[in-house]
C-alpha cells in the first residue's frame, strides 16, 4: 500500500504551506505528494493526472479540505467516485474525519459518508458562486465610482493624423507607420477607425 497527497491552490501566488504541513504530520513521504498550482476550474492539471495514473486499489490518499478535488458539486463527485469506485483506493479528508473511507466500511458508515460529502460538495459550490457574486458586484460598485479597468490604453503620438494619411497615400510603409506610432497593427487600425469615424481621443485617461 502506497500513501498519497494532493495539493491544489488556485494560482502560482497562493501558498500551499497549510496543506504541505497538514500532509507532513501524517507522515507522506515528499516524493508521494502531488502539487498543483493553477484553477480548479477542469481536471486538465498534470500533477493530479500523474498521481491518478500511479493510485492503485488499496492505496490512501490524503487531501485538507474537499475543495481540493474540485471546485464544484458535479467534479467532486465525480473525482470521489473515480478514487474509490474505480481506482479501489482510500479517501481521508484531513479537515473533516467523517470523510475516510477506511473507517465507513460497513453500510452506515458508507451512508453517513456519501451524505457528508454531498453536503460538502454543495457548500463547495455554493461558496465559490458565493465569491464570484462579491467580486462582480465589487466590480460593479468600483465602476459606478468611476474606476475604469483593463491595461492602459497606449498614447498616441501628436501627429498621429499625419501619419495616417502618409500611409494611405502609400508614402509610409505599414511597417514604418507602426515604428513611429509605436503600435501594433491591431491598434493601429482600431485608432485609425476610431479617427475616421470622430471618437477619436488622443491621450484618453489611464486605466486603473
Amino acid at each position: 500500500m502506497e500513501v498519497y497527497g494532493y495539493i491544489r491552490v488556485s494560482s502560482a501566488d497562493q501558498n500551499e504551506d497549510r496543506q504541505r504541513i497538514a500532509l507532513d504530520a501524517k507522515g507522506v513521504a515528499a516524493q508521494n505528494i502531488f502539487t498543483d498550482k493553477q484553477s480548479g476550474k477542469n481536471f486538465e492539471r498534470p500533477r493530479y493526472k500523474r498521481l491518478m495514473k500511479k493510485l492503485r486499489a488499496g492505496d490512501l490518499l490524503y487531501i485538507l479540505s474537499i475543495d481540493r478535488l474540485g471546485r464544484n458539486y458535479k467534479e467532486i463527485q465525480e473525482q470521489w467516485r473515480i478514487i474509490t469506485k474505480d481506482k479501489g483506493a482510500d479517501i481521508c479528508v484531513m479537515d473533516m474525519p467523517l470523510l475516510d473511507t477506511r473507517t465507513a466500511k460497513d453500510l452506515m458508515g458508507t451512508f453517513i459518508a456519501d451524505l457528508v460529502l454531498q453536503i460538502l460538495s454543495f457548500v463547495a459550490e455554493s461558496e465559490r458562486a458565493n465569491i464570484k457574486k462579491r467580486q462582480e458586484q465589487g466590480i460593479a460598485a468600483a465602476k459606478a465610482r468611476g474606476v475604469q479597468f483593463g491595461r492602459p490604453e497606449k498614447p498616441v503620438p501628436e501627429d498621429f493624423a499625419s501619419i495616417v494619411q502618409k500611409w494611405e497615400h502609400k508614402e509610409l510603409d505599414l511597417q514604418e507607420a507602426l515604428r513611429l506610432c509605436n503600435m501594433s497593427g491591431a491598434t493601429f487600425y482600431r485608432r485609425r477607425r476610431e479617427y475616421q469615424s470622430g471618437e477619436f481621443v488622443k491621450n484618453p485617461p489611464l486605466k486603473r
